[in-house]
Parts: C-alpha cells; structure tokens; sequence
C-alpha cells in the first residue's frame, strides 16, 4: 500500500526528470564576534537576568567554520545550484572580498524573508528563523537545509538527498520525551526548557503523530511547497512559532514538520540511519577528536559532520579541530 502511494505521489511531480533537479542549500548563521549583534541582543534581555548575559558575552567568539561548510558543499555537492545564508545584517568575513570561489553563495537577510510579518524582528532564535526560510526569494523546490556547523565529508550526489524528487528522511522512530520513563523524574523547572528533543516532539504531534521519526544534525532535504501549503493552512501556527525572540517551548522544529508530512503522506524515503560523526561536546580531550575525525570520519557509511560550541573549544583543541578543517575543505 505505501509503495502504491509512493508511486502516485511520483506521478504527480511532473517537473521532476528523474534525479536531475535544482537544489539549493541554505545556511542560518550568526556572527558571534559581532559586538553590534550582541548589544541589539541584550537589548531585549532585562538586567535583572545577569547569568543568561554573561554567558551571551562569553560566547562573543567567532571562529569562522561557516567558511567551511561552504566549502564543503562545493567540493562535495557540486549539484547545488545556490547556497543560502540567511543572516541578519551580517556577512562573513570570507564573503566580503570578490572571490571566483564562491560565486554561487548569496547572502540572505532576515528582512528578505519575513516580509509582511517584519514586526516580529529582530528575532534571535532559529526556530524562528526557519519557519520563514520557504519564503527566501527564488529558492528552489527541492532545498537541504544545514546548520553552520554540519559539514559534508564526502562527494554526494542529488540521490543521497532526494530520489525521484521524494526526499530522503533519516531518523529513527522513537517515544515521545514525555512517554519516556525517566520523566517521572524531571523537575519542573526542566519541563519548561525549550530543548531540542522536545521540539522535534511537538513537531511530531503537531502532524497526528503519537511517536517521532527524530532526525539528527544532518542536512535535511525539503520541499518547499510542503512548508509553504502547511502554513497557508496554518497561519496561526506559523505567527506563533515566529513571534519568540528566543527559543520557547511552544516552537516546533519545520525540519520536523516537513519530514512528519512527507512520512504521513507516504512520500519520503525513510533511512534510519544518520550516516553521521557527532561532535556534541566541547569539552573532550584531543585524542576523542582524533578519533572523531580521523578514524570515525573516514568510514564509508559516514556522510556528514556535525562539530557543535566550536568557539567554547579551549584555544589547542580548537587549533586541532581548524587545521583539521582547513586541510579537509581547501579549496
């Protein structure tokens, strides 16, 4: 029965010629060395809240690897047609001279994006942000969205994002966080934490789902039209989850959204494996990132690279890890 609908969801992409389709990536990125940005930030955090300010000035560190997630889509995706930056008012260092390299990189502002519903910035938060990325001018159809810091390890091409224009879902089928038994336990200063899992939660049960397809931090193919027709319909939805300046419990994920509606319609490829090396700590020692990167990252069944807090790295792990990078995607 899922096969038969599959095929008839096909039939219905008549612009899709085989696997040979535009795409395009697209990037949300923050300077964090940006004085500027940070006194606009601290201008909605009250002073009374000195701990959550001094860990905002503590992350004023830039450490640049969105220039390498660049490049690794351009060694390793050449079939990209455009790769998106969505900023607000910024631009990378790397970008600000003319460079023949990065001819296909566009810079993306906030204000591009939300358009009529401009009232609701600045915002500073990605969730917020990602809800409106279906709206970037001329984007593309078929689009992978990346995190600035995922990186692609080796040469892909468009059918390890999307097969037949049907995107590829990799996640694994898990219980709600609420269903789970250990949050008998958790307090209720916890339950009010907007983490990641949680949203991916809501998104799930935002679509009728009862359990959740939980996606990594991997680059995850859209389709714009899906996103788009969900929010036409659920407009209130989507003025909700934009109007946060920071992350909140009620915002859902739209990586979220779009793969639990691609799965309830049976036009998804599901692949329940990552295909991932996840670098979630700053904190490790040296020889855990040489594992990392030099053993775990050259395995065949590995895709993708997720190094997450770089700029929190102490200064000699975070040499190893840029040089690493640097020899890894020069162009």
């Amino acid at each position: 029965m899922a096969s038969t609908k599959r095929h008839e969801v096909i039939k219905k992409l008549k612009s899709v010629d085989n696997n040979h389709i535009p795409i395009d990536a697209v990037i949300t990125w923050v300077d964090n060395g940006d004085a500027k940005h940070l006194e606009k930030i601290l201008k909605y955090i009250p002073k009374a809240q000195n701990e959550r300010r001094k860990k905002l000035k503590k992350q004023l560190i830039e450490v640049e690897e969105l220039k390498y997630v660049v490049h690794s889509i351009i060694k390793y995706a050449p079939f990209i047609r455009t790769i998106y930056i969505v900023t607000d008012n910024q631009c990378p260092k790397f970008l600000k001279k003319s460079d023949e390299r990065y001819t296909k990189v566009k810079i993306i502002d906030h204000k591009d994006i939300f358009k009529d519903d401009a009232a609701y910035l600045p915002v500073f938060n990605s969730r917020s942000i990602e809800t409106k990325l279906y709206d970037i001018p001329n984007l593309s159809e078929h689009f992978i969205y990346f995190n600035d810091d995922i990186f692609i390890l080796k040469p892909l091409d468009q059918t390890h994002f999307f097969r037949e224009g049907l995107p590829v879902i990799r996640g694994k089928w898990e219980k709600f966080k609420d269903d789970k038994f250990y949050k008998k336990f958790t307090t209720k200063k916890e339950d009010t934490k907007p983490k990641h899992g949680l949203a991916q939660d809501l998104s799930a049960k935002t679509i009728g789902f009862k359990k959740v397809f939980r996606f990594q931090h991997t680059p995850i193919p859209i389709r714009k039209k899906v996103l788009k027709d969900f929010f036409e319909q659920n407009r209130k939805l989507e003025i909700k989850n934009i109007k946060h300046k920071f992350r909140h419990k009620e915002q859902f994920l739209i990586q979220g959204i779009a793969n639990h509606i691609e799965i309830k319609n049976k036009s998804g490829i599901m692949l329940q494996d990552y295909q991932l090396v996840n670098i979630t700590s700053h904190k490790k020692k040296i020889i855990w990132l040489y594992f990392k990167l030099h053993v775990l990252a050259n395995k065949q069944n590995k895709l993708f690279l997720n190094i997450q807090k770089l700029n929190l790295y102490k200064e000699a792990n975070k040499k190893f890890v840029l040089e690493w990078l640097e020899k890894k995607y020069k162009l």
